[in-house]
């Protein structure tokens, strides 16, 4: 994991694309970080995407029910595939499945890093992106260039 790689944001919905945007804006230019944010709207192109970039990426956020591939199929090809999963990208969860208790306990399964619900009001959405960001630009990691 590189500090200052990319964050990627796996989102089929425009709508919450769009806000993600936003709200990473904010919170980039607030705490003067410099990562690159890098969305992907069709799971199906993640892997391709993160064999073919030759940087480390900092971080993934997925959404769970997305077409074609859902979030726990896709979190499970990454941490079957040894390449990627030596890269100790930490993969977290951002979803509208709430407290549903059967989905925690599959990605938690997968050895995700975090499951979090998509908030409703805007300044707890910067809240909730901040504090993820900033927890990991302190936390230890394996990897970390």
């Amino acid at each position: 994991m590189n500090l200052n790689g990319d964050i990627i944001i796996i989102e089929d919905d425009a709508d919450d694309r769009d806000v993600l945007v936003e709200v990473f804006d904010d919170v980039l230019n607030k705490y003067g970080y410099t990562n690159k944010v890098v969305l992907i709207d069709d799971s199906t192109k993640v892997i391709d995407y993160l064999k073919g970039t030759t940087s480390s990426p900092f971080l993934i956020i997925s959404d769970i029910n997305m077409p074609k591939l859902d979030g726990f199929a896709l979190r499970e090809l990454i941490f079957q595939d040894q390449e990627l999963n030596d890269k100790c990208i930490p993969y977290v969860f951002l979803t509208t499945s709430g407290d549903n208790t059967e989905f925690m306990k599959k990605a938690y399964g997968l050895s995700i890093q975090g499951y979090f619900t998509k908030p409703n009001d805007y300044a707890e959405y910067e809240g909730l992106i901040s504090d993820m960001v900033r927890y990991w630009k302190v936390a230890k990691i394996a990897n970390r260039i």
